[in-house]
């Protein structure tokens, strides 16, 4: 099975004009976000905004690459939904999500919505930010629904009172947990989470390749000059692809064989060879 490599950008929603130049700078997904850049007092109008935009973008864009992280509170919650939940939506993020019941909560408030609206079922991907979500990530990961999970790293951090350095070992147990959470279950591999580095594009590029060696595939960015980066850093390269290729000659008639060097080759080998191989095309 092959995903991709997609990457994410988040656009505050109380910024409309920035909705339109964000679909335009290259990721595979924008994130209008109402809830942490979003403060207090402007959570309605941003709310109002990008129901708008999201009624105008219907017609224009199909299929949807916008989608939107709701608020968790109670309060905000289900007015979130009711406002975004119309033809112009990829999916919903969920932030501070704890267990299966916040699934199957949104779940519930968002079904009557897309049968009035003649939509299709929306995807949920929750952020795992809180010690309860990330030991309960796999039975999360298992929901319907969901398609991917992620690590809201920030969060997750001064819950745990966490003070990681700028390579993140200290969170390497908790990555750990998600990406095995989202195997297990048969999901796709988390996205990294976001980084607040936005001009050291050299610095960033080198934490996106320590999360892709830590199986995570993708990146979430809060800076257009991080997209192109993130992606540069999952495309295969020629030589990465030159190897894959060369693996899935050998191993055409399957079995084990010794490459040149003498290390062996077998069908664990070829499973990663043809995920370079697809996500090079």
């Amino acid at each position: 099975m092959t995903w991709g490599a997609p990457t994410y950008l988040y656009v505050p929603g109380n910024r409309p004009d920035r909705f339109d130049k964000a679909v335009t700078v290259g990721a595979d997904g924008v994130v209008i976000d109402l809830e942490d850049a979003v403060a207090w007092s402007d959570k309605m109008s941003a709310r109002s905004a990008v129901a708008g935009w999201l009624t105008d973008l219907a017609p224009a864009q199909e299929p949807s690459r916008v989608w939107v992280r709701v608020n968790h509170r109670a309060d905000l919650i289900a007015a979130d939904l009711d406002a975004v939940v119309r033809p112009g939506l990829a999916g919903i993020w969920l932030p501070k999500c704890d267990g299966p019941d916040d699934i199957a909560a949104v779940a519930a408030l968002i079904a009557p919505l897309e049968a009035s609206r003649g939509m299709c079922e929306l995807p949920i991907c929750p952020l795992i930010e809180t010690g309860q979500g990330l030991l309960a990530a796999a039975a999360i990961a298992a929901c319907d629904r969901v398609p991917f999970l992620q690590l809201g790293e920030i969060d997750l951090s001064v819950e745990l009172g966490i003070d990681p350095d700028p390579d993140g070992a200290e969170l390497v147990w908790a990555r750990g947990q998600i990406v095995a959470a989202s195997a297990a279950a048969g999901c796709r591999p988390p996205p990294a989470a976001v980084s607040v580095v936005t001009r050291d594009l050299e610095a960033f590029g080198a934490d996106t390749r320590r999360f892709k060696r830590q199986g995570f595939w993708g990146r979430a960015c809060i800076h257009p000059a991080q997209v192109a980066v993130a992606a540069e850093v999952f495309r295969p390269d020629e030589t990465e692809l030159v190897w894959a290729r060369n693996v899935l000659s050998q191993l055409a008639n399957g079995g084990v064989v010794l490459d040149a060097q003498g290390r062996l080759l077998d069908e664990a080998v070829a499973r990663r060879a043809r995920r370079l191989v697809a996500d090079g095309e």
